[in-house]
């Protein structure tokens, strides 16, 4: 007798998808940010200039700027002006030891003037002080629940996870459009800081300041390089509310790691942010030192950028980046949401940086996201609900909204990197690094250039902290120790084993016995019938799952009855004992 065709599921691998090829950095989870228009097109604020003695290092913006290192750089700007015959100025020194200057005549070609000081032998790099936007593909429709928390398809796997870590004691620096006030949020938010030094821009009346209140970000029509204008995206809130949005409080939603704390810092405003803004954000949020700007008295361990432009990293960025993780905070940043490879796209393109693609509920690719070799991991980045507010231009009510964009994927990966801190305080940002990549799950769907698979905020608690989380009494597997199982049609016997390290062959196998067992089997959390890394699903009582990817920790095995079964052997098997 013949039943339908049962053949062994193949497990596809993705990779995450990386940031938005847009040349602006912005936010990758904005309300609306339609295409805005790339970096490229929109005009860059001035360049970032770089001098091989080190001499524009210092601030000499304060009243207690030296008067030599004045001196030095005016006289070294005044001779840059003087051969490419464009008069320049200073506007201030950025935390990474360059200068940001502006020329005098806002119709200069920027680029070509970059070309001509590049060919200076007294400047070690310049780049022109691109704009970045936010990254988020606009969805109007509400999810009543957080699946992407716990299902076991699209889902991060942090419920199990939550008994063991929730990112207490642990800072996570939201470099975005700043935060508005939420009573679902509040709680865990620390006092930030306004990097946006563009006034108009920022919309505060002065720039930079200690307030990382997110003023709106909407724009006109023809602002901002669009046809079309936009409301505010609220995108700093939205995302920070799925960092650590308060928990367990009998209201609204919850956050991956609620136990952390959220330090705003505002670098996004209307129209994007610069490039110069952002990298000073970056090295403030992890505790370094910005010219002019107070000293940061809670340093992160986690660095979201929900943000992004198109081309190469830059020597800005990775400065910027290598401060950071000298420091030791993670940088955890958006693939982008152009469907490109992420090879074109900053600054998921730095180095040291952890690049999240984003996926939809069941676990395949988000048709927007970007992809390639330098993505790491992937998360939920579809129908992601989250603190919001109401305001279409200033800030109106609190409200919820669920959004689309690796901007929504990105910080379900730095809640989980939060949780890792917690569990391992010493750890080092590449240790965090290794395990997210290492314990994510393999993709239930297709989703080509994601990344190692969907971030597992369990699996990768248990690969941080080397120790795996007790399993059920009554139904663990020993090492080549046979289990005698009997179930009834529909029902599940479900076992877990845990492997050391350091094991070079694996296999769990069911034999002898009466009726018909299917075999499930499934890292760092139970399989169902639709999610697991083996199945294969055959007539009768003999099936043998082989592990080739042998990872350490619990792997998680489910008898289940497609008819009536009796005296069925189960065995677990690993090698070396």
């Amino acid at each position: 007798m013949t039943r339908h065709l049962r053949t062994q599921r193949t497990v596809m691998a993705c990779a995450l998808a990386a940031l938005w090829a847009l040349a602006p950095q912005a936010h990758a989870g904005q309300e609306e940010f339609q295409p805005m228009r790339a970096a490229a097109e929109q005009p860059a604020k001035g360049l970032i200039v770089k001098y091989r003695d080190g001499a524009a290092a210092a601030d000499l913006s304060g009243s207690g700027a030296s008067v030599v290192a004045r001196s030095r750089v005016m006289e070294r700007l005044e001779a840059l002006s003087s051969r490419t015959n464009t008069r320049l100025k200073h506007v201030r020194a950025l935390a990474i030891g360059a200068q940001l200057v502006e020329a005098a005549d806002e119709k200069t070609d920027l680029a070509a003037l970059a070309e001509v000081l590049r060919k200076d032998p007294s400047v070690l790099s310049v780049e022109p002080n691109a704009m970045m936007v936010p990254l988020l593909t606009p969805n109007d429709t509400r999810y009543p629940e957080q699946w992407h928390y716990f299902e076991a398809t699209g889902g991060i796997n942090a419920v199990p996870a939550w008994d063991r870590a929730t990112g207490t004691g642990v800072v996570v620096a939201v470099i975005d459009t700043g935060i508005v006030p939420h009573s679902d949020l509040n709680a865990n938010v620390l006092p930030g800081y306004d990097f946006v030094s563009d006034a108009a821009a920022a919309r505060d009346g002065n720039g930079r300041d200690s307030n990382a209140r997110d003023e709106g970000d909407w724009f006109l029509a023809g602002e901002c390089g669009r046809p079309t204008g936009s409301n505010s995206s609220w995108h700093g809130t939205h995302v920070a509310g799925t960092v650590a949005a308060v928990t367990n409080n009998a209201a609204g939603v919850a956050g991956v790691a609620f136990g952390a704390k959220i330090l705003p810092v505002r670098a996004l405003a209307k129209c994007g942010g610069s490039l110069a803004d952002i990298a000073d954000a970056i090295v403030w949020s992890a505790g370094g030192s910005v010219p002019g700007v107070p000293a940061n008295p809670n340093p992160a361990k986690v660095i979201n950028m929900s943000l992004g432009g198109g081309g190469a990293c830059g020597t800005t960025y990775q400065a910027a980046i290598n401060t950071a993780r000298s420091l030791g905070a993670s940088v955890v940043v958006a693939a982008g949401n152009s469907n490109v490879d992420v090879v074109n796209a900053r600054p998921a393109n730095c180095t040291g940086v952890i690049a999240v693609a984003a996926t939809t509920r069941s676990g395949g690719k988000a048709s927007f996201s970007n992809f390639g070799s330098l993505v790491d991991v992937a998360a939920p980045g579809a129908g992601i609900l989250s603190t919001l507010n109401s305001g279409t231009t200033v800030p109106a009510a609190e409200s919820y909204a669920s959004y689309n964009g690796t901007s929504m994927a990105t910080p379900h990966v730095a809640g989980v990197a939060a949780m890792l801190y917690q569990a391992k305080p010493t750890a080092t940002p590449t240790e965090i690094e290794n395990a997210l990549r290492n314990t994510a799950r393999v993709f239930p769907a297709a989703c080509s250039g994601c990344g190692t698979g969907i971030v597992d905020a369990n699996a990768a608690i248990t690969a941080i902290s080397g120790t795996a989380p007790p399993p059920p009494a009554g139904n663990v597997l020993q090492n080549n120790v046979a289990r005698v199982i009997s179930g009834a049609t529909g029902t599940d016997n479900r076992f877990t084993m845990v492997v050391p390290a350091g094991r070079t062959s694996l296999s769990f196998s069911i034999s002898g016995g009466t009726g018909d067992a299917d075999l499930y089997v499934r890292f760092g959390t139970a399989p169902t019938t639709t999610t697991y890394d083996c199945r294969p699903y055959r007539t009768g009582n003999t099936e043998t799952c082989t592990i080739t990817n042998i990872r350490a920790g619990t792997y998680h095995v489910n008898v289940r009855a497609y008819s009536a079964y009796s005296n069925v052997t189960l065995v677990g098997r690993f090698s070396p004992q």
